[in-house]
Formats: C-alpha cells, sequence, structure tokens
C-alpha cells in the first residue's frame, strides 16, 4: 500500500481516538465536577414526592378515620331515636342507681322499658316516674292504683326496699303519681351492666379519660 494512505490512515487513526479520549475526558470532568449533582438531586425529588405522597395519605386516612367516628355516633343516635319510636319511652334503656328497689333489682342493673299509653298501670308493676325537681328518674313499684270514673289514673308508688311509700319524694303537696310523670315501665334486664355507667357519674374524670380513649381508638385505627 502506498506510504500515504498509511500515514493518512494513522493520521485518521490518531484523530479519532484523540476527540474519543476529548470526549471522554470532558464527559469525566463534568461528572467530577458536577455530575453527581444531578444524581443526588434526582434521589432528593424523588423523597420529596414519597414524602408528599406519604402526607396525602395520612390525610385521607384521617378524613376517613374521623367520617368513620361521624358514623358511629349517627348510627348510635338513630338506633336511640328508633328505640324510642318502637317503646313509646323517652328513656327506653336506663341504669338503677340505688338499692331501694333489692332484691328485685340491684345498683347497676340495666333495665329495658316501654310505655305504651294504652296499657293501663296496675299494682305491683315497677316503673320509672320523674317528680318535678328531680334530675334523675326513679324506680320503684306501684303499691296502689286510684281510677276515677272519667278514666283518669293516679297512682302511689314505694321501693320494695323502703319502709314506707314515696310521697316524701313527691313535690310538696302531691300524694299521688299521674301517668304523664311516667318515663317507662320495666319489662326486663340485665344485671349490672350498667355499672360502668355509675362509675363514669361517680368519677367524671374516668368518663371523659374513657371517651377520649375510645375516640382516639376510632381516629387513629389502622385497616390490617
Amino acid at each position: 500500500m502506498p506510504p500515504v494512505r498509511q500515514q493518512g490512515g494513522r493520521e485518521r487513526g490518531l484523530q479519532i481516538p484523540e476527540s474519543s479520549a476529548g470526549a471522554a475526558a470532558i464527559a469525566g470532568a463534568a461528572r467530577g465536577a458536577g455530575g453527581a449533582g444531578p444524581e443526588r438531586g434526582s434521589r432528593g425529588g424523588a423523597a420529596m414526592d414519597l414524602f408528599g405522597d406519604l402526607r396525602r395519605m395520612n390525610k385521607r386516612q384521617l378524613y376517613y378515620q374521623v367520617l368513620n367516628f361521624a358514623m358511629i355516633v349517627s348510627s348510635a343516635l338513630m338506633i336511640w331515636k328508633g328505640l324510642i319510636v318502637v317503646t313509646g319511652s323517652e328513656s327506653p334503656i336506663v341504669v338503677v342507681l340505688s338499692g331501694s328497689m333489692e332484691p328485685a333489682f340491684h345498683r347497676g342493673d340495666l333495665l329495658f322499658l316501654t310505655n305504651f299509653h294504652d296499657d293501663p298501670i296496675r299494682a305491683g308493676e315497677i316503673v320509672v316516674f320523674k317528680v318535678e325537681g328531680r334530675d334523675i328518674p326513679i324506680v320503684h313499684r306501684v303499691i296502689k292504683v286510684h281510677e276515677k270514673g272519667n278514666g283518669n289514673i293516679k297512682f302511689l308508688t314505694k321501693g320494695d326496699n323502703n319502709e314506707v311509700d314515696d310521697r316524701g319524694l313527691y313535690k310538696e303537696g302531691q300524694n299521688w303519681l299521674e301517668k304523664k310523670d311516667v318515663v317507662g315501665r320495666a319489662r326486663g334486664f340485665l344485671p349490672y351492666v350498667g355499672m360502668v355507667t355509675i362509675i363514669m357519674n361517680d368519677y367524671p374524670k374516668f368518663k371523659y379519660a374513657l371517651l377520649a380513649v375510645m375516640g382516639a381508638y376510632v381516629l387513629l385505627k389502622r385497616e390490617s
């Protein structure tokens, strides 16, 4: 082969590697100088995106738990209103707070009430009644019934564990109760189930702590 082509080939051959080496050197310098910057930046951006996603997920989960708690409360209110309609009593479930009805009922028993106005009150049945000036209803037994000719009924109550009737508990000058004073009539009971209510009434701080724990559990509970 002619020498010129060999030299030219070498020249062309030398020029190509030199260009490659220059490009590689420039690229290496670029990586050395600032190449690590974009790589760290991309990692930082990914971390920020991940943090943002987690924050959005936490917000969505919090909103979900708040709605779940609101649904539980509204469901309980709906059930309570439904019981009022079905039983005819403004307080379908009450807790015995004293021992005045022992041995029939004990402190902490949970009573289930009905209050159908067409059902006449008879001596011997247990009623829950309200007295003017007293905030808490009383659970006692009917011992006397006085029925007038026009159909109006008046009655007298007494606790099974008390020695005297309830005239001392009525408002001043009142000797008989009327049907309008009745909250409900006992139809069944669960023994000692209402002790939690009594404890919460006796210790208000315990009540607030229990409600706070229940609310926090519902709000922070995570689905498995």
